[in-house]
């Protein structure tokens, strides 16, 4: 049983939030049972419950907010300042930043550093600048885009020969093709892209973006278990019929809650950084009444563990 030194060393660990391990509790436990024990290991014993429930709670809050003792934190929307204010940061991307909120966007899907995340239709690659700093030297970052959205290899080029992105492979391909090996993806992001795999370029046949049944899959694929699956996208009314996609780039969210789940992706939690209920659902998202101010939905899904 504890001795006064054994119940110090525990409660000194509590202190300084070290792992208090299953057979320290044990060991209180049976001491605190034990009808002999010193009146001087009971008194240490009494002092050190609020220690140890603080030590505890510290440790749910640090896996709450994404610190695990596996790796580092998720990054914070103060942790992405350094990265948007680099003077070597296009200015024609500064200049979206208010609006698009990316810190915010970013804090929400708990990038951290070393991860490897596959960004799907990056377009310029406006986001893919700021997740290459995000994850670091030691992190991977996929791009990927359909060749019918090849608009974006010019803004790629400039980037890579202007040194950014060395973190970065741009694959392209179809949304239901990801260049992925299973189970190897910490983060996969789709940002304003959802509603594509139900859009048709113009002069090309239906569905060459990507089946979405299989979209979903492939993105459940390639997840690590307990990766993270980030959503976003223009906002619909409810019940918007999927032809909006073609006609306003749009789609009702509850076809991504749906899509997602079908694929064995379990809903973890909204955010209305970029929301906008005064927002007509019904216009394009591009008509200038209502550009850079759509109402955007926000979801985290994640893989089965």
């Amino acid at each position: 049983f504890l001795t006064p030194d054994d119940v110090d060393r525990i409660v000194s660990k509590g202190h300084h939030r070290e792992s208090v391990t299953a057979p320290d509790l044990i060991a209180i436990e049976e001491t605190f049972m034990q009808s002999h024990a010193s009146s001087k290991s009971m008194n240490r014993l009494a002092s050190s419950i609020s220690v140890l429930a603080l030590a505890a709670l510290l440790g749910a809050c640090a896996t709450d907010s994404g610190q695990t003792s596996k790796g580092p934190a998720a990054l914070k929307v103060s942790d992405y300042a350094a990265i948007l204010s680099d003077a070597n940061r296009p200015s024609a991307d500064k200049a979206d930043d208010a609006a698009r909120k990316p810190a915010e966007v970013l804090a929400f899907s708990q990038i951290k550093s070393g991860d490897t995340i596959l960004e799907m239709e990056a377009g310029r690659g406006w986001y893919s600048d700021i997740l290459s700093s995000a994850i670091g030297p030691s992190g991977k970052l996929i791009v990927q885009y359909p060749p019918e959205f090849a608009y974006g290899e010019a803004a790629f080029k400039a980037r890579t020969d202007a040194g950014r992105l060395k973190n970065t492979t741009i694959t392209v391909t179809a949304f239901d093709k990801l260049q992925a090996p299973d189970n190897s993806v910490d983060k996969v992001l789709w940002i304003l892209g959802p509603h594509e795999v139900y859009f048709t370029p113009r002069n090309a046949k239906a569905g060459v973006l990507g089946d979405p049944a299989k979209t979903y899959a492939e993105i459940a694929r390639v997840l690590k278990p307990g990766g993270m699956f980030i959503a976003m996208d223009h906002a619909a009314e409810a019940g918007a019929a999927l032809t909006i996609a073609q006609t306003a780039h749009r789609i009702d969210p509850a076809v991504v809650l749906a899509a997602a789940k079908t694929a064995g992706l379990q809903f973890v939690d909204k955010s209305d950084v970029l929301a906008n209920p005064s927002d007509d659902r019904t216009k394009m998202v591009f008509d200038a009444t209502v550009r850079r101010h759509t109402d955007q939905f926000l979801f985290r899904f994640r893989k089965a563990k």
